[in-house]
């Protein structure tokens, strides 16, 4: 039977000819541009204790057609780098696939295409062995690993065989050979991440996960039915897991760890690199006021009475200023009249209403209320301050805080 993503959706041109193995785990996906680091990547990932798994690593180099002479250098010497060291490290269980792919269109060349075209082609790798719940993980061409990383992603999915997708556990490094202004530059970015979801399941957002473009995987069969992996330049991963997380069932691994590069970066618009380069000029990082998740919070309490309430009018009047403001923007009145009479039960409301209020949209009220009501505050302050609220006792210095939030974020169930 044909499959339809493949035949209408994904990346036209097959890339692997090798027949896949039969008992195939998982397979890697990384994509790859402008990178000098790509084989110390595949090296954290060959030393992974990989005992009784079959494991596929597709990487794709990517440019537009139109890249610049210096972006062909560096590409096609990862590109080269990349070929060599997979004939030698390549093994039957653990199989290396480079690819470069150099035409893209100007407006779809990017990290979004770069993941989906390899994320495509793990789609056809799982069909041609009739596995639709196959488990594409992604990671990303400068991040390393714990070596149990692919024991404890194969196994999360074979103990969990309704969850489609999971985020895994990642720290950045503190030390090492970078000057340490960029390691103060990543301490209050990790930290700005954490503090974020942190902040959303404070307020009671069921969706509250990390969308971390390098550590993350989901199965084949969810990828295909939300779309597969979107275009976006960058953002892609946030985008993406915020598709396959409604869907319920969704995960975290946290017995194991990726470890992304803090390093700088003009690669794409935003994101760790871009965040680190503007730390650089300011020295500090700035995020959403607290005041704005406690307001959120006061919204969501109310969520599991607009099913049945019969006086809207004061559910809104109840609500702080901000949340009003966004809610009559948005038109939430007509929308929730619209979500309840197509609901035939309190799950399905619940279902409904969150289809409607999901990540997007909470991220679009954060920054109406931003905008209008509660402008940014520091990173520390903004995390102390909610570390506070739930009667933690926050560390004084940015370091040892978000050692705090690492440890707080490990042990989240």
């Amino acid at each position: 039977m044909e499959n339809l993503y493949l035949s209408r959706y994904a990346y036209p041109q097959k890339l692997i000819n090798d027949p896949a193995d039969k008992v195939l785990d998982a397979v890697v996906t990384i994509p790859c541009f402008k990178e000098e680091h790509l084989i110390e990547s595949l090296e954290s990932l060959k030393n992974c204790n990989r005992q009784a798994l079959s494991i596929e690593v597709i990487i794709v180099i990517n440019e537009a057609e139109n890249a610049s002479e210096e972006i062909k250098t560096v590409n096609n010497k990862a590109f080269e780098e990349a070929l060599i060291w997979s004939k030698t490290h390549s093994e039957p269980s653990f199989k290396v696939f480079t690819f470069y792919i150099n035409d893209l269109k100007p407006k779809d060349a990017g990290v979004g295409m770069a993941r989906r075209i390899a994320m495509d082609e793990a789609v056809r790798r799982f069909e041609s062995i009739g596995k639709p719940d196959g488990v594409i993980i992604c990671y990303d061409a400068d991040s390393q690993c714990d070596t149990n990383y692919l024991q404890s992603t194969v196994s999360f999915f074979k103990d969990q065989p309704n969850c489609p997708g999971a985020s895994i556990y990642f720290e950045h490094p503190l030390d090492g050979p970078y000057p340490e202004e960029i390691y103060e530059a990543i301490i209050d970015y990790e930290l700005f991440l954490r503090y974020y979801v942190n902040a959303l399941r404070y307020a009671g957002f069921p969706y509250a996960y990390e969308t971390i473009g390098s550590s993350m995987a989901v199965r084949s069969n969810a990828y295909q039915k939300q779309g597969g992996m979107n275009k976006r330049k960058a953002g892609e991963d946030f985008y993406f897991l915020h598709k396959i997380i409604p869907l319920g069932n969704y995960g975290e691994i946290n017995d194991t760890k990726v470890i992304p590069s803090p390093r700088r970066s003009d690669r794409v618009p935003f994101g760790t690199g871009k965040a680190v380069n503007e730390w650089l000029k300011t020295k500090q990082m700035q995020t959403y006021s607290p005041r704005i998740f406690e307001e959120l919070k006061t919204f969501i309490q109310q969520v599991q009475y607009l099913f049945t309430t019969k006086n809207i009018e004061a559910v809104m009047d109840s609500l702080p200023p901000s949340v009003q403001g966004f809610l009559t923007d948005k038109e939430f009145t007509n929308n929730l009249k619209r979500i309840t009479n197509n609901s035939a039960s309190e799950e399905t409301f619940y279902k409904q209403f969150y289809h409607w209020f999901n990540g997007f949209m909470v991220l679009k009220y954060v920054h109406f209320s931003r905008d209008h009501y509660h402008p940014n505050v520091a990173v520390g302050q903004a995390a102390r301050a909610l570390f506070n609220m739930q009667n933690l006792k926050p560390a004084s210095n940015n370091k040892e805080l978000l050692l705090q939030y690492r440890a707080h974020d490990r042990a989240f169930i």
